[in-house]
């Protein structure tokens, strides 16, 4: 099972979404989405802005637990 946790991320660095916005150019409603884990695909392109704005890895974001 594939494990979302740009929110604990955010978190951990005091962002919320409306500074994700900013940074990433991605829509307001998508990172919403994302931040809440109610998505079920993300592309590369979203996951390359996250990990250039949050200065991470995907494994920061995305986590595989069995």
């Amino acid at each position: 099972m594939i494990v979302n946790q740009l929110a604990k991320l955010m978190a951990e660095k005091h962002l919320d979404c409306r500074d994700i916005v900013k940074m990433t150019g991605l829509d307001n409603h998508a990172v919403k989405k994302l931040y809440k884990a109610e998505t079920t695909r993300i592309t590369f392109e979203t996951l390359d802005k996250l990990c250039f704005a949050l200065e991470c890895d995907t494994n920061d974001i995305l986590k595989y637990q069995p």
